[in-house]
């Protein structure tokens, strides 16, 4: 069998456990990690959950700590184009090879333990992928692994971890089919990452989250930093690379993240302001609100504002351009009903023109839900990704025109593929963005 035709076997077996869901339990991955000797606990790590802006954090403070002259992994989801993007080692994806070697190494393990006909108890798609991680961060020596959450905290995969410090970035009402239909309760499931001892960061977090975070905190006698305390403004918290104010509250949880951790260890003594400094300038992320100039003269905004929360950065940014002179073209495709109705209330009031896209994802919404959002007298396009991007340009805009793709990262994911003229790999996690 060709190398090809091995990672299509694996990508496909991949998809059979991604079709069949997610599951929200420990005992899995506890049971899968011991027979494959535990690799989680062989490096340092730091663990990073929240509503939005978990990514971005990991990106800044992986940046942050390359910058310090440490060996860092990167476990985060989804990925954009391809699976690989997930794991990453000094923010270089984890090779076709590797992947295909670790996936089949995995599922050895899991085709022996797991068998049998009840198949509810075999690993899920992101069981594998948190699996992988782990192992492949082990394999390559690192010094410290950032681990995004992939939903909620308490039960999620990446949990079976002990991280050196902790982080909420921001809490909101999202996945509240399984995290709850309160701030309380969605604030009670993201902090089931926090442990004994261990340090945690906050974002800026409504009150009643704050609330739940402290008095978990305090009961676990884990030291708790909130950046509305050290920056006690937004304008003095710090800015990277990564454009947009609520990235500034993201550098914030990066920042204190890094100091958190320089007083854990004195192998973390390299860590100082003239790194950190560095790191912020540094940091790249993909389709958080990324500029690209095209080669037709015009600029495309790719954005992933998903759900409430992030559409509230959104207007902040689309306000930011409007201040500018700028009325943009906004692309925009949406997996969930509530998600679809914040987003478009906000697209509504900047947009010269709406174009509507599906994202190849089993509940992307289809055009007739996206345009009963649309509540403005804006000119409406419906459209297909690779239609209106090829090739580095985008068909609807032409030199000084800009042009906004925002919604389901997945979307991102397929607008950079098809300027790229490559394709995204499709792999993503039911009950992701």
């Amino acid at each position: 069998m060709d190398n090809f035709s091995e990672f299509e076997s694996m990508q496909n077996f991949l998809f059979e456990l991604r079709n069949a869901g997610s599951k929200f339990s420990l005992q899995r991955i506890e049971k899968l990690c011991k027979l494959l000797g535990n690799p989680q606990q062989k490096y340092s790590k730091i663990h990073i959950a929240g509503t939005n802006g978990k990514g971005s954090t990991c990106a800044v403070v992986e940046s942050i700590l390359r910058a310090s002259g440490l060996k860092t992994g990167m476990f985060t989801s989804p990925h954009l184009l391809y699976l690989g993007e997930r794991v990453q080692v000094d923010r270089i994806p984890i090779s076709k090879f590797d992947l295909l070697r670790l996936v089949a190494k995995i599922r050895s393990v899991a085709d022996e333990v797991f068998s049998g006909e009840d198949k509810s108890e075999y690993p899920s798609f992101f069981e594998f992928m948190t699996a992988l991680a782990f192992i492949y961060f082990a394999e390559q020596n690192v010094d410290v692994a950032i681990i995004e959450v992939g939903l909620g905290g308490r039960l999620d995969s990446t949990n079976i971890i002990t991280a050196d410090v902790c982080a909420i970035t921001s809490i909101a009402l999202d996945h509240t089919e399984f995290l709850g239909n309160t701030i309380t309760d969605i604030a009670t499931e993201k902090a089931g990452i926090i442990k004994n001892n261990i340090p945690v960061v906050v974002g800026n977090l409504p009150f009643e989250a704050l609330q739940v975070i402290e008095k978990i905190s305090e009961e676990k006698n884990a030291p708790l930093y909130k950046i509305t305390d050290i920056y006690p403004s937004k304008n003095e918290m710090p800015r990277s690379s990564l454009k947009g104010d609520f990235q500034r509250i993201n550098a914030g949880v990066a920042v204190e993240c890094a100091r958190a951790l320089q007083k854990v260890s004195d192998k973390f003594s390299c860590i100082n302001e003239a790194s950190i400094s560095k790191g912020l300038a540094t940091v790249i992320w993909e389709a958080r609100w990324q500029k690209i100039n095209l080669s037709n003269g015009a600029t495309l905004i790719l954005d992933a504002s998903h759900n409430p929360e992030g559409a509230s950065a959104l207007e902040s940014n689309l306000q930011s351009l409007k201040n500018a002179g700028i009325k943009p073209v906004i692309a925009v495709g949406v997996l969930g009903q509530e998600r679809a109705k914040a987003l478009l209330k906000v697209i509504s009031k900047y947009a010269r023109k709406i174009v509507l896209l599906v994202p190849n994802q089993p509940r992307a919404l289809q055009f007739d839900v996206l345009e009963s959002f649309i509540d403005a007298d804006v000119e409406i396009l419906r459209a297909n990704v690779n239609d209106i991007f090829f090739n580095n340009i985008c068909s609807l805009v032409s030199e000084g025109e800009t042009i906004v793709s925002t919604g389901s990262i997945y979307l991102a994911g397929e607008v950079l593929g098809a300027l790229k003229s490559q394709k995204a790999d499709g792999l993503s996690d039911i009950f992701k963005a």
